[in-house]
């Protein structure tokens, strides 16, 4: 018999009592829980890379965030290549249906410049920017401004098409629409209230509560839709109409200097083709 003492030596220490792998490399795990009532999830986050960047990694070794901020990452892959493509279905569709990209550029415009406020919001707030909810409040805020931007300039091509003139039909389209877009932001942002307050009703206990993790959640969200109304609310009774007529009359400018360049492209034509000479009468 060949003593142990020989081969090895014997020494009391703490130890992983299992051994993890992925993909063929070990792993050890370190969790933890975010309150997101203090501190949200990507800040948390930001916070962590930024700590473990101070401390660098031994050769072979690396740290990569797993669970929730994996599925962040990979919910920020999907909501981003998303939101593209619903852009694009979006302005192909407003193309066949106006017959013009003109117009349905400029209710996409309307669109983007909108997300301003929605910026505006997380910053007055100092709200992250959760790919998530946020993501989420952007599609809904979208949904929004294009709805109202489509029947506004709807509106003013029909009442062109009753004999209005250009400038009568965009004052008169605008007065008409003028109640029904503030309607639509005065309900939508009352309602989302009580997210940005955190205000919350319990109705197990009947009782009101002012911080809680489900409005801390939606937060973002709620502010997202809230200041992106406000901006979108002046971009679709100003911005759109004043966009509309000024496409319009460059639409106009341009289809009557076609028509000059025409008429003096084909004057000299008669003469080179040797046809007779008409005279005056």
């Amino acid at each position: 018999l060949v003593p142990l003492s020989t081969v090895a030596q014997v020494t009391f220490a703490g130890s992983i009592g299992d051994i993890n792998r992925i993909n063929n490399e070990r792993v050890v795990t370190v969790k933890a829980n975010v309150d997101e009532t203090k501190i949200p999830g990507p800040v948390a986050r930001a916070e962590a890379e930024k700590m473990l960047s101070k401390f660098p990694m031994p050769p072979g070794y690396k740290a990569t965030f797993t669970g929730e901020f994996e599925f962040q990452k990979e919910s920020e892959d999907f909501l981003s290549k998303a939101f593209l493509i619903a852009l694009l279905l979006i302005f192909l569709i407003l193309v066949s249906m106006f017959n013009s990209v003109s117009q349905p550029f400029i209710i996409m415009t309307s669109v983007i410049l909108s997300l301003g406020g929605a910026f505006l919001g997380l910053a007055i707030f100092s709200s992250p920017f959760g790919i998530i909810m946020t993501g989420v409040g952007v599609i809904s805020l979208a949904g929004v401004v294009v709805n109202n931007a489509i029947v506004l300039i709807d509106y003013t091509n029909k009442l062109r098409e009753r004999g209005y003139e250009l400038k009568q039909a965009v004052i008169a389209a605008g007065a008409t629409r003028l109640r029904p877009v503030l309607l639509t932001a005065v309900t939508t942002i009352l309602g989302l209230i009580p997210m940005v307050t955190g205000v919350s009703f319990d109705f197990h206990s009947l009782s009101i509560s002012w911080v809680s993790e489900s409005s801390q959640w939606w937060r973002s969200m709620a502010v997202v839709v809230i200041f992106g109304l406000m901006v979108a609310t002046f971009l679709t009774l100003v911005v759109v109409p004043t966009l509309y007529y000024l496409f319009e009359r460059l639409d106009h400018i341009r289809l009557r200097t076609t028509h000059r360049i025409r008429a003096i492209y084909w004057k000299p034509y008669p003469y080179l083709a040797g046809e007779p000479l008409r005279e005056k009468e």
